[in-house]
């Protein structure tokens, strides 16, 4: 392996790693050299894949507990610290689902998606941020530390029958930035990926895999792109938001202007904004359209969907739903 692309030493905090993505994140980092605190709930689930990772000649403890409780947080740094010296690396993967359409959700499936995912988030980020900030004061300098965080495109799409979790979603990429803003000066890289991946969580969405083929939505596909950014190859890659799955990784743009309206321009005597100038200007530019066919959500970012046929419940322009 590659200087720039070796863990060995380092050490990674993977939550949610006894299923899915979390444990192919964790299979993934360990085969590159990094050292494990793996979480996720209680159960068999989470040992097993320690287990799979010693049992090929790797280091890996387990530190079972709810992710978005803050002492689960300290239990997961302090395995890290007492089993192997520090910490490196977290991956941040944990999730639930509880979907429903917002007309019917209740407020426990907001809370608990919510807390979930991004307290989840930010308890691990709190924690890793504040122990990489008082190294480097001590170091006087930069520390090797990464973050991978786990969006979805869920909040891209602005996924209907998931208001919750889009929302969780759109919160974590917020703090991915916000993160990567704050944080550099240390040597804290924060990045985000929004992944494709056939899991428990995703079955209903996605459906059975492929027969007698490589099966495109396999987590290990998303996994080599979370170990490239735990890298020191990916040195240069900060506050970014990736879409992976299968073969292909897009990087995301951020928002940007699409129109900008002046009051001056639109009958102000002031230039400044009134009832009138805001329907002038608005009102050609957002025509009403007929009452069976309501407008489309305008902020919504469908671009993804032609990166694959594969999809996550939306239809890929050009072809079906799946």
């Amino acid at each position: 392996m590659a200087d720039g692309l070796t863990l060995d030493g380092r050490t990674a905090i993977v939550t949610g790693a006894g299923n899915g993505l979390g444990r192919a994140e964790a299979l993934g980092l360990a085969a590159a050299g990094a050292r494990l605190v793996l979480n996720d709930l209680p159960g068999r689930a989470v040992n097993a894949v320690a287990e799979e990772i010693t049992g090929t000649g790797g280091q890996a403890v387990v530190c079972e507990g709810d992710v978005a409780d803050w002492s689960t947080g300290e239990a997961m740094l302090a395995a890290a610290m007492s089993s192997f010296g520090g910490l490196d690396i977290v991956v941040n993967n944990a999730g639930v689902l509880r979907d429903r359409m917002i007309f019917t959700m209740t407020p426990d499936e907001w809370d608990l998606v919510l807390r979930v995912h991004l307290r989840g988030h930010f308890v691990t980020t709190r924690l890793a941020t504040a122990y990489w900030r008082q190294r480097s004061k001590q170091t006087g300098g930069p520390v090797f530390a990464r973050i991978v965080n786990t969006s979805s495109e869920a909040f891209l799409l602005g996924s209907p029958g998931q208001p919750n979790y889009a929302a969780a979603k759109a919160a974590i990429t917020a703090l991915t930035v916000t993160t990567a803003r704050s944080c550099a000066r240390y040597g804290v890289l924060a990045n985000a990926i929004c992944p494709r991946a056939r899991t428990a969580m995703t079955a209903d969405l996605m459906g059975a895999p492929p027969e007698g083929t490589v099966d495109p939505l396999a987590p290990e596909h998303v996994a080599p792109l979370v170990v490239y950014l735990a890298s020191p190859a990916a040195a240069g890659i900060n506050g970014e938001v990736f879409v992976v799955h299968g073969g292909v990784a897009a990087v995301m743009e951020p928002p940007r202007i699409r129109t900008t309206f002046l009051a001056a321009e639109n009958g102000s005597a002031d230039g400044m904004w009134t009832l009138d100038s805001i329907q002038r200007a608005l009102g050609p530019a957002f025509p009403s359209p007929p009452l069976d066919s309501p407008p489309p959500a305008g902020f919504a970012c469908e671009d993804t969907l032609a990166l694959a046929t594969e999809t996550i419940g939306f239809a890929t322009p050009g072809g079906p739903s799946q």
